[in-house]
């Protein structure tokens, strides 16, 4: 079925401002120097559950808090969850803010192809010849730019392996992005909390030290993380999954431009060449995704105009009126 007109653009509408935020979120992070990458993190962990639990608050949604709190081994996996996102956050902060914007555009390009892989590695899933030619493409394109860098894009291969590993433990947890979100949060709450205490006892803290605007901007962590992930969330019930998979590309295409035009990163032929390669690996899945989808929707349709008929069929013919018995 397809969706009403205006419930499509308002999901058109929430996916380009969650994509449009997470692909303009690199102009950010430069406004909270002369924090550390760390002090950004751990802020960011912090502000994040107390926007989040807000969220959860007004929506009225705790009730899938106490059947995880007596399931260990899904919190095992939200625990396992927050670490890998740990990792991805702290990696992306400190890149975008050591001159790196254009390797975590790259990371974001290369995660589709990463998490295909993990796919047939971990669930054992069968690709369609052009998947397997997408990876050959991204695999040749990641040995392209290992020569143009003079070394493996190693941020962007961590960016894109830790948020495919992440994508995947999700996949097991079953929680919706806020609640999955607010259960993360709260696994980093104490340890950053704890590590935000002492770089105020050693007076090592910008929090308080570089006046009330910078605290402000710390405290945004929470919202810039939030709100795009309630956006995307908006978005996903709304719109077809291929319309989602779409504009999953914005944010890293936002963040490329943004590394050339604004923080003016160097693009020699060899990088080009290798991000040449990325976006023809990532048409060739579109292609494919899009393909796939018009069959399975061809598929379908055919599948119900069949069952139709063999209804009609088993129903016999219509019987014929009955005669007027008022008509000469």
């Amino acid at each position: 079925m397809k969706p009403h007109p205006d419930q499509h653009r308002a999901g058109l509408a929430y996916g380009f401002a969650a994509y449009g935020a997470w692909g303009l979120v690199p102009l950010f992070w430069p406004l909270l120097e002369p924090s550390s990458a760390v002090e950004i993190l751990a802020h960011r962990m912090v502000w994040s559950l107390a926007a989040v639990a807000t969220a959860l608050l007004v929506l009225r949604r705790w009730s899938w808090v106490r059947p995880l709190l007596r399931d260990p081994r899904r919190l095992g996996l939200v625990t396992l969850a927050a670490t890998v996102i740990s990792v991805n956050w702290g990696l992306y902060i400190w890149s975008v803010n050591n001159g790196h914007v254009v390797e975590t555009a790259l990371g974001y390009f290369i995660n589709p192809l990463v998490s295909i892989g993990l796919g047939v590695l971990v669930l054992r899933e069968r690709l369609r010849p052009a998947q397997w030619t997408a990876v050959g493409v991204g695999a040749a394109a990641v040995a392209v730019l290992a020569v143009g860098y003079g070394k493996l894009p190693w941020i962007a291969l961590t960016l894109a392996v830790t948020f495919a590993v992440y994508g995947l433990v999700k996949k097991y947890i079953g929680l919706d992005g806020l609640e999955s979100l607010a259960a993360e949060t709260a696994v980093q709450f104490l340890p950053a909390l704890g590590f935000l205490l002492v770089l105020g006892v050693r007076g090592d803290s910008t929090f308080a030290a570089e006046g009330a605007g910078h605290a402000a901007l710390l405290a945004c962590c929470g919202l810039i993380t939030a709100l795009p992930l309630i956006c995307f969330g908006a978005a996903a019930v709304r719109l077809p999954l291929t319309t989602v998979g779409l504009l999953q590309y914005l944010a890293p295409t936002f963040q490329f431009v943004l590394g050339l035009a604004v923080f003016h990163e160097s693009m020699p032929p060899e990088r080009w060449a290798g991000f040449g390669l990325v976006w023809l690996a990532l048409a060739l899945l579109t292609w494919d995704a899009l393909r796939t989808a018009h069959r399975a929707r061809t598929d379908l349709a055919a599948a119900a105009a069949r069952a139709a008929r063999a209804g009609a069929d088993a129903r016999g013919p219509e019987p014929l009126p009955e005669p007027d018995a008022a008509r000469p």
